[in-house]
């Protein structure tokens, strides 16, 4: 993905910040569920499904959401050097992972640290620690 870091304005990103935050509050104020996206996903699997109406709703205003905000604004150029097989494996390791750690940012880093869960602490430290180890490897050692 390539964007503009020149062209970053705290403004949008604050903004961005506040509507994950109020979708996250507003779910669990109408709905007494958490935001983590794993969850949600997983439980719109015909296996597994539970609920399904206000998660395939979540799950829809995700993926409408680029559509809408390019009518106020330009989308940035995506694109990726990486090959397709490889997007496609790096997704599913993200899904075990999200799996094994008993959730994924969203959940754990938006809303379980909202609500001062040590669990969703331990989890994010856990998360950015990979995460920075990963780029450390992948950038500067091989």
């Amino acid at each position: 993905m390539s964007l503009n870091l020149s062209a970053f304005t705290p403004l949008s990103a604050l903004a961005g910040g506040a509507l994950i935050g109020l979708a996250a509050v507003l779910l669990v104020l109408f709905n007494g569920r958490i935001a983590g996206i794993s969850g949600i996903v997983a439980a719109l699997l015909p296996s597994r499904l539970q609920g399904g109406a206000w998660r395939l709703a979540f799950v829809l205003g995700l993926l409408a959401a680029p559509w809408l905000y390019q009518w106020f604004a330009p989308l940035p150029a995506a694109g990726s050097p990486a090959a397709s097989p490889l997007l496609v494996l790096a997704g599913l390791l993200v899904g075990f992972g999200t799996r094994l750690g008993s959730g994924c940012t969203s959940g754990h880093g938006v809303c379980g640290l909202s609500r001062l869960s040590l669990r969703s602490l331990v989890a994010t430290l856990v998360f950015m620690a990979t995460g920075f180890a990963t780029v450390l490897v992948v950038r500067h050692l091989l």
